[in-house]
């Protein structure tokens, strides 16, 4: 067991010791030379690993799950080509494999290819040495498509949602195939992905293009056929009879308005032409055949894209034999790991060899998902959100305010009324289009003029969008001179720690004012935000606020912006909602071990708005459902943070320890869950119990 524990312990920890048993028996390899000995470790490791996980696959009772509904699952070997016509000419081509799904199935198919149940992950990290298996090799998950997180929908739930966001019923296109590179063993790297909607006769109408760059902003592009650019093969109107046995060819243009290459400016337009993979009547399978065409601002082929078969059918999984199954995972399994290395490797080449112009990434354009907010980021964002409704609650012009805050962080848009807003009242929306723009805001705006701020801006650097800039200077902060003084709140702390707490957000406060003048100058004095944490925020906010703030403008100074270089490791996370479904205690016995106590005190909240950033690492357990539950504690101290249930994926609970102090201050547990498994000493009776979960 403890030879078992030492090996199967984590990937760090078995590599680490590899090395060292090379280095006590480096005799073994001293007429080896070095690099050959290095190359031949690598291979021998990659190849260990997979194969490795191949017997895990293997020993392991796959469930398939069959598909009633039009398509089915398939995999699409294929080639990717890119020939670049000017300003110089460049082309490669490698091979590339993606998945198709039907839309709305879940479950396995033939262990090879797993869509994810609803609000459960459905991936076997590529590092995980543990014995036990759970899903197939390549797996798709809803949480990685269309708008971020939301898993819970499902694939065709998030279709649905995104679709009525561009004014379309979702039973206009009843039914939808995905074509996207899965997950290989969790890793996942997507360029872009393809929607086929069809219609209630089951033939292709719409498609929406899915595209990621490299920066982790997203673009979905709603292309309908109105216009009637849909044939057929033999260039015939899509209106031809609705058994023809041809390939019905989608095509369509539209702006280009997305940062995807650093050698290509955000002008342009695109024209695609994609075939119907069903076709006809969603009963084809295959093949595979897509062409985006990059048109320059002045009408001219610049670059031409194409997705295309590698030459085999395309591949059903649930019919596969074994020997198949490996043959092809063999072949296979390396496509997707090497896909952004090989963009590296291209992009290299054009601007060392090529001597292309690099054009530095502009902020996202408005209906773009921008990038992953930071923790930083996350820690501002609610303090702006409370910021501008004092602004809009302080201001005697009527006035309605609409704040929709930036992609990634999970709140609905806010509307804020000015006290004295009758009907009809100016309106103005407030759109973030960047997280970065908190940061920017807190960091570098010193008098905390939104209409100074904004208009300082260049059009590609702009990090929010207002409908009217006219009317922000009826929400400009009262200019004040006040001095930094510590605001306390009950109860109110010895003089010995007031002088200490004092003494600290003064030296804090005087340095944020210091480096700012040195980043930028753009007023004096504690800016309109920093007035406010220090008249409104509770001790823990201005603490947490003058932190952030503070690492900001330090990172300007020594470490060209990178804030992360000055951040700890503990894990951070933020729930947004008005309040947990419940908060009480749990007996279960998962809960008590894990505490080492009677009991847990939890807050049970929906999953999906929660978000999680630092050192996060999680164990599988069983819970007393028989089921699994996912512990999850911090990578660095330990620290409990919640407990994960399988039998309830849609929701997760919070340990109540981990909250802040001034939350922690509010919580009043009321309820009692799974009292079954109550020790007979404890002595806490509150008034809502349960034997197990309440429904």
């Amino acid at each position: 067991m403890a030879i078992y524990s030492t090996l199967f312990s984590g990937p760090v920890n078995a590599a680490l010791l590899v090395f060292f048993m090379a280095v006590r028996q480096r005799q073994l390899f001293a007429g080896i030379p070095l690099g050959e000995a290095l190359q031949a470790v690598a291979v021998t490791t990659v190849l260990a690993l997979f194969f490795l996980q191949l017997l895990r696959v293997t020993r392991r009772k796959i469930k398939t799950r069959y598909w009633n509904g039009p398509g089915k699952v398939l995999l699409f070997p294929c080639r990717v080509s890119h020939s670049r016509l000017f300003p110089q000419k460049h082309q490669f081509s490698h091979s590339y494999l993606v998945a198709g799904i039907p839309v709305g199935f879940e479950g396995n198919a033939g262990g090879l290819v797993s869509v994810a149940a609803k609000g459960k992950p459905d991936c076997i990290p590529w590092s995980s040495l543990a014995p036990r298996v759970r899903k197939a090799w390549y797996t798709v998950d809803a949480g990685d498509y269309l708008e971020r997180g939301k898993a819970e929908l499902g694939l065709r739930g998030k279709l649905d949602e995104y679709l009525q966001t561009q004014g379309v019923n979702p039973t206009t296109y009843p039914y939808a195939y995905l074509v996207t590179a899965a997950r290989f063993m969790g890793y996942h790297f997507n360029p872009a992905s393809f929607w086929y909607l069809y219609d209630a006769d089951k033939r292709l109408a719409a498609m929406i293009l899915e595209v990621n760059n490299t920066f982790d902003e997203r673009r979905m592009y709603f292309l309908t056929a109105d216009d009637g650019r849909t044939t057929n093969e033999a260039g015939q109107s899509e209106c031809s009879p609705r058994n023809s046995p041809r390939q019905t060819t989608f095509k369509q243009s539209w702006p280009k308005d997305f940062h995807v290459s650093p050698f290509n400016s955000r002008k342009g337009s695109y024209r695609l032409a994609a075939t119907d993979p069903l076709g006809p009547s969603m009963q084809g399978t295959g093949p595979i055949s897509i062409t985006i065409t990059l048109v320059s601002s002045k009408g001219h082929p610049k670059m031409i894209a194409n997705l295309s078969p590698a030459g085999s059918a395309a591949i059903d999984p649930c019919s596969m034999t074994a020997s198949q199954k490996l043959g092809f995972l063999a072949s296979w399994w390396w496509v997707g790991l090497v896909t952004y290395p090989r963009i590296l490797k291209e992009a290299a080449r054009l601007f060392f060899q090529r001597k292309l112009h690099v054009w530095f990434r502009p902020e996202p354009l408005d209906g773009t998902i921008s990038r992953t907010p930071t923790p930083t980021e996350r820690q501002l964002e609610p303090i702006f959100r409370r910021y501008l409704q004092h602004l809009v609650e302080q201001s005697t012009t009527p006035l309605t305010v609409k704040y929709t805050a930036a992609a990634g962080i999970s709140s609905p848009p806010q509307f804020l009324l000015s006290p004295t807003t009758t009907t009809p009242a100016e309106e103005v929306e407030l759109k973030i289009l960047t997280p970065a723009f908190y940061t920017r805001y807190a960091a570098l705006n010193n008098n905390g003029d939104f209409e100074a701020f904004i208009s300082e801006q260049p059009n590609d650097a702009r990090t929010i969008w207002v409908s009217h800039p006219d009317l922000l200077a009826k929400l400009a902060p009262k200019k004040t001179k006040k001095p930094i003084t510590p605001v306390f709140t009950s109860p109110s702390p010895s003089p010995s720690s007031w002088f200490d707490a004092a003494a600290v957000e003064y030296a804090c406060f005087e340095m944020i004012q210091r480096l700012r003048r040195r980043v930028r100058r753009l007023g004096r004095g504690v800016s309109g935000m920093d007035a406010y944490v220090l008249e409104h925020e509770t001790a823990e906010e201005r603490a947490r606020y003058r932190g952030a703030v503070l690492r900001l403008v330090l990172a300007d100074m020594v470490a060209f912006g990178v804030v992360p270089v000055l951040e700890g490791q503990a894990v951070t996370y933020t729930v947004d909602v008005d309040a947990p479904f419940l908060t009480g205690y749990d007996h279960c016995d998962d809960c008590q071990r894990q505490s080492g106590s009677t009991y847990s005190l939890v807050c049970v909240v929906p999953k999906d708005k929660l978000t999680v950033n630092g050192p996060l690492k999680k164990w599988e357990g069983k819970g007393s459902s028989g089921k699994s539950v996912w512990r999850w504690f911090c990578g660095d101290c330990g620290s409990p943070i919640a407990h994960d249930p399988d039998a309830a994926p849609e929701i997760i609970a919070l340990k109540g320890g981990s909250l802040d102090s001034e939350i922690k201050k509010t919580l009043k547990p009321d309820t009692e869950i799974w009292t079954a498994g109550k020790l007979p000493f404890c002595q806490e009776n509150l008034a809502k119990p349960f034997k197990h979960m309440p429904e």
